[in-house]
C-alpha cells in the first residue's frame, strides 16, 4: 500500500514531565486504513547546514576541526518514536513526540547544545504495520516499508524553548555518585549555600592556578 508522509510544523509540549517537541505528521493513504503501528527513526544530518564559528568552535569535540567538516559531519540518530495512528480515509495527522535529553554524554544533546539558531536538519524513516479491511470484512495486514521517509528543516527556537520550559536559564549534570558526595561535602565544609556556588569557587581557584603556573594553562583534552 502507497502512502504519502509529510511534517507539517513542530512546537514545543507545554506542560509534559521532560523536555520534548513534537512534530506534526501528516499522513495520506488512497485506500480507507484502520490503524497503523507506525515505527519512526528520526536521524540528523549535520552536513546540510552551515555553522557559526562559535557553533564551530562547541561542535569540536563532536566533529573535530572546521577545516574537516567536510569529512566529519555525517548523519547520526537522534531518538526512535512510536506513534498508533487511528482509522482515516484520505489523510490524517498525528505528533511524534521527541524528547530533548539534557544528559551531556550524549552526543545529540552537546550537538543541540552547540546550536545558537537555524534549523536541524531531520530525515525521518518509517516503518511499521497497516490495518486495512480486505475482501468479506476481514482485517488485511501489510508492512509499511522502510523506503518511506520525510525530510523536515526543524527550527533551532522550538528545540531551546522546550529545554527552557524546564531548566530556565540552567541545565542538569549528571555526575557519578562519589563525585557528587564529594562535591556537596566540599559545599558543606566551605559554607556554601548552592552546589552551583561550590562548583563556581572551584573554577575560579583553577583559573588563579593556570595563570599563576603556565603548565596548567593549556588542559589536555
Amino acid at each position: 500500500m502507497k502512502l504519502g508522509f509529510h511534517i507539517e510544523s513542530a512546537e514545543a509540549v507545554p506542560f509534559a514531565a521532560s523536555p520534548i517537541v513534537a512534530l506534526k505528521l501528516r499522513i495520506s493513504a488512497m485506500q480507507p486504513v484502520q490503524a497503523i503501528a507506525l515505527r519512526v527513526q528520526v536521524r540528523i544530518e549535520p552536513q546540510k547546514r552551515s555553522y557559526l564559528a562559535r557553533e564551530a568552535a562547541e561542535l569540536d569535540e563532536l566533529f573535530g576541526l572546521p577545516a574537516r567538516f567536510a569529512e566529519t559531519l555525517r548523519p547520526f540518530l537522534w531518538t526512535h518514536a512510536s506513534v498508533l495512528v487511528p482509522a482515516f480515509t484520505e489523510q490524517v495527522s498525528v505528533e511524534i513526540h521527541l524528547p530533548c535529553s539534557q544528559d551531556f554524554e550524549l552526543g545529540v544533546t552537546k550537538y543541540f547544545h552547540a546550536l545558537c539558531d537555524g534549523e536541524i536538519p531531520l530525515l525521518l524513516l518509517f516503518s511499521g504495520t497497516v490495518f486495512q479491511l480486505g475482501e468479506g470484512g476481514g482485517l488485511s495486514i501489510a508492512p509499511v516499508p522502510w523506503s518511506h521517509e520525510a525530510l523536515f528543516r526543524m527550527p533551532v527556537r522550538v528545540l531551546k524553548e522546550a529545554i527552557e520550559q524546564h531548566y530556565p536559564n540552567s541545565t542538569a549534570v549528571r555526575l557519578h555518585r562519589d563525585v557528587f558526595d564529594r562535591l556537596r561535602h566540599f559545599k558543606t565544609d566551605r559554607g556554601f549555600t548552592t552546589l552551583e556556588q561550590a562548583i563556581e569557587h572551584l573554577l575560579q581557584t583553577a583559573a588563579a592556578d593556570s595563570q599563576t603556573d603556565p603548565a596548567r594553562r593549556e588542559s589536555p583534552r
